[in-house]
């Protein structure tokens, strides 16, 4: 969906022959809302041409460019809300560059601490990708609208540990997850950014998605406040098992951060799943890195 002017244009991206307009329509704001602000509208589509809009009400929250947009052509009704532009940020360079040995080795600073990430060319989750770098700037820079003081986080696919670290130094309890490959080094990563500061020790455990969650963290004993996931979508087979996974463990109260650099048609499939589920917003996009960064909570029934 994109605006051209005073005009909504719908469009449908086709495997064949690619992006194709389809609908265009007034665009009309809500005259009690800033400009920048829109309510939800309803666009009838008849045979493509001549579509109506008329200003409604919804509880769901959609961002116009990336998500969940129900298109039926033939008399039918789309469904849209256009809220409050995310931020657009820039990814900092808090990559510290040093002389080092070990060529495996990169150095960064957040919340005025260095930290040390030792990267592996092995696994895919132990190299660090442009989502963890996003949303550590962003916990960093945003502590009073997510403080994470004394707050339960967990992060699934925690990979190098740097979100993790970084959640520690901002003083959470910190459980980071991952496959049972990928844990030697995230423990490495963690233990030795965190094993000195007067901070509550974090904790490294396996986690399969989808797998022996009653089992291994019940619901009676577990309650996190965030959720914490970076770049852990993207062209694999378990997406699915990644949905259940947040699904499981965001109760009420539980916020849901996901970072992720957007590269393939799943990955807004995925996104179009998760707004089915739960209430998404975007808090900021990193263009230059494809980064989106989504917050994400529990529908009320």
């Amino acid at each position: 969906i994109f605006l051209k002017g005073s005009f909504l244009s719908v469009n449908c991206l086709c495997k064949h022959s690619g992006w194709q307009e389809i609908a265009i329509a007034p665009f009309t704001p809500q005259p009690t809302r800033p400009s920048h602000f829109w309510r939800v509208t309803s666009l009838t589509v008849d045979s493509f041409s001549s579509p109506c809009v008329y200003l409604l009400s919804s509880q769901h929250i959609f961002y116009p460019l990336t998500s969940c947009i129900y298109l039926h052509i033939k008399k039918q009704i789309v469904h849209l809300l256009l809220t409050d532009s995310p931020v657009i940020l820039k990814i900092l360079q808090n990559w510290v560059p040093r002389v080092s040995h070990y060529f495996d080795k990169e150095h960064y600073t957040y919340v005025g601490h260095q930290i040390v990430i030792q990267e592996s060319i092995e696994h895919f989750g132990a190299v660090v990708w442009p989502g963890a770098l996003a949303l550590s700037q962003y916990l960093e820079s945003n502590q009073e609208q997510f403080n994470l003081k004394d707050k339960k986080v967990l992060e699934i696919g925690a990979g190098t540990g740097l979100v993790s670290i970084v959640a520690c130094i901002l003083g959470a309890y910190v459980t980071a997850t991952d496959l049972p490959e990928v844990l030697e080094n995230l423990s490495y990563n963690i233990s030795r950014n965190t094993q000195s500061m007067n901070m509550h020790k974090p904790e490294v455990r396996k986690l399969i998605w989808g797998e022996g969650l009653n089992e291994d963290f019940p619901v009676s004993t577990y309650h996190y406040d965030f959720i914490l996931a970076t770049d852990v979508v993207y062209h694999h087979a378990a997406l699915d098992s990644l949905l259940a996974t947040m699904a499981y463990f965001c109760k009420p109260g539980t916020v849901l951060l996901w970072a992720n650099k957007f590269r393939f048609s799943t990955d807004y499939e995925f996104l179009e799943k998760l707004c089915n589920i739960f209430n998404v917003t975007i808090l900021a996009e990193f263009p230059e890195s494809n980064v989106k960064l989504l917050k994400a909570t529990v529908r009320e029934n």
